[in-house]
């Protein structure tokens, strides 16, 4: 089973969408002082949970980049939508998303034109 954690930055009910798909979930303000949590810790709360991080921030595909996974990452680069856009954008693209996590991909890159493995 897949399991994310979803990053600061990204609103809560995109973990209320995952798990209806099926999947374990959960958001960075799940852990005290979560809002406030550096990537860094994040990464090593992904690692040690075998999480996918799931983010709008650039600096984890940078890290990924330049070290590969650990962490595996979903980089959203969708800039602001509202909840039910982003959901409808995820609903759309799930079955290749999934697909592609579940066959080990490292990164995943969604944006509203195209979807970029690695």
């Amino acid at each position: 089973m897949l399991k994310f954690i979803v990053d600061t930055q990204l609103p809560p009910m995109l973990v209320t969408y995952l798990r209806w798909k099926g999947v374990d979930a959960i958001h960075t303000t799940h852990f005290p002082d979560g809002h406030l949590l550096q990537d860094a810790e994040i990464a090593r709360i992904a690692v040690a949970e075998e999480r996918i991080v799931i983010t709008k921030d650039s600096d984890f595909p940078d890290v990924f980049f330049l070290k590969g996974p650990p962490p595996r990452v979903v980089y959203l680069r969708l800039g602001n939508m509202r909840n039910r856009d982003l959901t409808a954008f995820l609903e759309t693209r799930w079955s290749l998303l999934n697909d592609l996590l579940e066959h080990e991909a490292g990164m995943v890159i969604l944006d509203r034109d195209q979807l970029v493995s690695y």
